[in-house]
């Protein structure tokens, strides 16, 4: 419905082709906006792509200086190239241990927080009984509770999810009542005159105008969750990425300690951009 609405309303003068007209008066030309972004995204991409390229002359300079026989604390590229190839069948048993436990408490963080924070956006009482709440207990690191949730949940694995969607709970539950609070009233009013029901309304009306905040706040979670699960895992995993990584540093073997943070960050990074194409699938009325 929502959806609807926001296409049929008028967005400029369009000419008998029904091309929209630039503000001289012309029609825009073709594949304008297309090339406008294409050239956006190489610049981007050009962008992130000498950030790295410097990032990595830097570590390859800084190596020189540090001798590399005696065990460095830093070690060359390479080396962490080559633990990192030698470590790939490790690393991937901890990235199925991780998943694990990262995939459940995410995925009932964003089902539990987008739904509370639509009715807490919605209705007024359940808002008034929430948001001092959340005010109170959303501000707290859910790393405190790391080590209470082990003594008292039965197994690391559900502790550690606990923890994981405590830290993904709140950016979700806050950017959906936001979204929900924030949709005009006439598109609301609109759907009562359409005769829509409370539960037509909220699915059609409320949750498609509330996605953009909801994948903002998804966004924010996954990346504390990512935080929160290796974090939890150096207090009692026997497997998992923040597992390889503690292990290789309490026996000081720094190429496979920074080849695990490497591999890490590259795991995160494909997760957020898998995210960010899902948001940008769903959200195809914001293209």
């Amino acid at each position: 419905m929502l959806k609807t609405i926001l296409l049929k309303e008028p967005s400029g003068q369009m000419d008998e082709n029904g091309a929209p007209r630039i503000a001289g008066g012309d029609p825009a030309p073709a594949g304008s906006a297309s090339g406008g972004a294409r050239g956006v995204r190489a610049f981007v991409a050009w962008e992130a792509l000498a950030l790295w390229a410097l990032l990595l002359a830097a570590w390859q300079i800084s190596s020189f200086f540090i001798d590399q026989q005696a065990n460095p604390l830093l070690p060359a590229p390479a080396t962490v190239w080559r633990a990192l190839i030698d470590s790939l069948p490790e690393l991937w048993k901890g990235t199925v241990s991780s998943f694990y436990i990262l995939l459940p408490g995410y995925a009932l963080a964003v089902a539990g927080g987008a739904a509370m924070g639509l009715f807490a956006g919605l209705l007024p009482g359940l808002g008034r009984a929430f948001f001092p709440f959340a005010k109170v207990v959303s501000p707290i690191p859910p790393t405190v509770y790391i080590p209470y949730a082990i003594a008292v949940l039965p197994t690391f694995r559900v502790s550690a999810a606990f923890v994981v969607f405590v830290g993904a709970f709140w950016p979700v539950f806050h950017n959906a009542a936001i979204g929900a609070q924030s949709i005009e009233s006439r598109y609301r009013d609109n759907a009562r005159v359409l005769g829509f029901t409370r539960l037509e309304s909220l699915t059609r009306v409320v949750l498609p105008a509330s996605l953009p905040h909801i994948f903002a706040g998804m966004g924010v979670g996954l990346g504390f969750s990512f935080i929160l699960l290796t974090v939890a895992e150096l207090f009692g995993a026997n497997a998992g990425l923040g597992r390889f990584i503690q292990y290789y540093a309490d026996f000081a073997d720094y190429p496979r300690m920074v080849a695990g943070i490497v591999y890490t960050g590259a795991v995160t990074w494909f997760c957020m951009t898998l995210l960010d194409k899902l948001r940008h699938r769903a959200l195809f009325w914001l293209r």
